[in-house]
């Protein structure tokens, strides 16, 4: 493990509301977006989703037996038969692995139900797979909570069996539970799947949605009633992320494991239904900086067609070990250096990765996978994971002798916003202090890679530009030197500069 200084780390502990309510405020034509911007603070809940850090998905259904990435729904059920679904395992792994909530896929697009939902046939119930008595989420969960690891569930918004599914209908109160909500037939049906997972299955950690509409006839359509399944989230799991298109997470704008330089948690949305989107695109370059505030509230179409709003909506950064989503034998997993690559690109520019690992046919994850996941994890715990002592004196951060370092680690404290948008790193030499670092946005975390090793025996960090007077925030543990924590000084190995990659749009 390298030895490295660690002057703060904030634990992300809060409620689900602590912070504050500020978490959207409303945007109108004339205002001091940036000032506005600045006031905007993350609830407790998300707070906690971004110390998360490492997070899995694991796509696992019929769609791991018939070869396909998306099904059409009309599989035949007895096709899932799983020889030796170990879910302890999953667990087992991805807590050695680093990470500490995992998403099951529990009904794709293909509307195939890995629990025996009472609401459809389409489930595991029909298969003899375990004589029909199966049930995956069950398992998952089991297993999830019993290595101390967080559960979330991915629920299809799109379902290609499901017979009510674009069926037409209107909107028509809906009694689910202790709760009438409006909603359309498919609506409901979302409702009371989302019901049996949030009553029978104990506390869910991630509800995780998509934008999907899947393959709607011309001429029909199916309008979500994400604000009825919102409600009905917030009621019986108040502390649940609710992840893309919801009010808690927002997807980056690509699958390739690829933050922006400057991820912003601030940015400007529209919201119908509950859904939100952000403005301009999901995938536009920039989306929190001074311009593309001031841009969006000059975007007067925008503001007429539909109410915009600045929103706390931190990015998650989806991408799959392998390359596609379910697993298909003819496929290789990306290298630890990938993974390495990826976890700079987007833990290390303030965002939460959601890396997908999807079991085979037997219901394990593959040996292979599993083998790139623990040299990963060995490479972050040398490279990331190491502090090294010293003392801190105001902004400088002092060692007793002369430190080698290759590597450094900034955090801010986002409960008071975020605020830094330019910051630099320096070390003191004999002709004074020399910068060797710096950036723009900080965030939950900032990783910097030096192109050459600095030895030194102080260094400091400096804001020069922030949208308000940073505050500090003091611990046992923590020195914050101008609002930016500066979690560490790293030595050891560089690994090499990741490469850019294109993004893709995912909806």
């Amino acid at each position: 493990m390298a030895d490295a200084l660690m002057a703060g780390k904030g634990d992300g502990r809060a409620s689900a509301e602590a912070v504050g309510s500020d978490w959207r405020v409303a945007l109108e034509p004339g205002d001091d977006v940036v000032g506005k911007a600045a006031s905007v603070r993350p609830s407790g809940r998300q707070l906690a989703w971004l110390a998360l850090e490492r997070t899995a998905f694991l796509h696992f259904g019929v769609n791991t037996f018939t070869g396909q990435e998306w099904g059409y729904g009309d599989e035949d059920p007895e096709l899932f038969q799983p020889e030796d679904l170990d879910t302890d395992e999953w667990a087992r792994e991805l807590s050695a692995a680093g990470f500490r909530l995992a998403i099951l896929t529990v009904k794709h697009h293909d509307g195939f139900v890995l629990y025996p939902s009472k609401l459809t046939t389409h489930t595991v119930a029909s298969s003899t797979w375990r004589a029909g008595r199966g049930d995956v989420l069950r398992d998952f969960v089991t297993s999830m909570r019993g290595h101390g690891l967080k559960v979330g569930v991915y629920l299809s918004p799109a379902d290609e069996h499901e017979p009510t599914y674009a069926n037409g209908s209107q909107r028509r109160p809906r009694r689910i539970g202790d709760l009438t909500l409006p909603a359309s037939d498919y609506g409901a049906y979302m409702l009371g799947q989302l019901h049996e997972i949030l009553t029978g299955y104990g506390p869910i950690d991630e509800v995780w949605f998509d934008g999907s509409l899947g393959r709607i006839p011309d001429g029909r359509a199916e309008h979500y009633d994400f604000d009825s399944w919102y409600t009905l989230i917030r009621t019986l799991s108040p502390d649940a992320v609710i992840a893309n298109c919801g009010p808690d997470v927002r997807w980056v704008g690509n699958e390739t494991g690829l933050a922006r330089e400057d991820e912003w948690n601030v940015v400007p949305v529209r919201v119908d239904r509950e859904r939100v989107d952000v403005l301009p695109t999901y995938d536009a370059p920039d989306l929190g900086s001074r311009r593309a505030l001031e841009n969006a509230t000059s975007a007067q179409d925008h503001l007429a067609a539909s109410p915009s709003w600045l929103q706390w909506w931190p990015a998650e950064v989806d991408v799959s070990i392998r390359p596609g989503w379910f697993y298909h034998d003819d496929e290789r997993p990306k290298t630890p250096e990938d993974l390495m690559a990826i976890y700079g690109e987007s833990v290390g520019r303030g965002a939460v990765l959601l890396l997908n690992i999807p079991p085979d046919r037997r219901g394990h994850l593959p040996a292979e996978d599993v083998a790139v996941l623990r040299e990963w994890a060995s490479m972050i715990e040398r490279d990331w994971e190491g502090p090294l002592p010293a003392r801190r004196d105001g902004e400088v951060l002092e060692f007793d002798e002369p430190a080698e370092v290759a590597r450094l680690a900034l955090a801010e404290d986002l409960r008071h916003g975020q605020l830094i948008e330019d910051v630099v790193v320096e070390a003191e030499q004999e002709d004074g202090w020399q910068r060797i670092a710096g950036c723009g946005t900080v965030g939950a975390k900032r990783l910097i890679t030096l192109p050459a090793r600095v030895t030194a025996r102080r260094f400091r960090v400096r804001v020069l530009r922030a949208r308000a007077t940073p505050t500090s925030r003091r611990s046992i543990c923590t020195a914050t030197p101008d609002s930016s924590r500066f979690t560490g000084l790293f030595r050891d190995e560089v690994w090499a500069n990741p490469l850019t990659r294109p993004a893709r749009c995912r909806y």
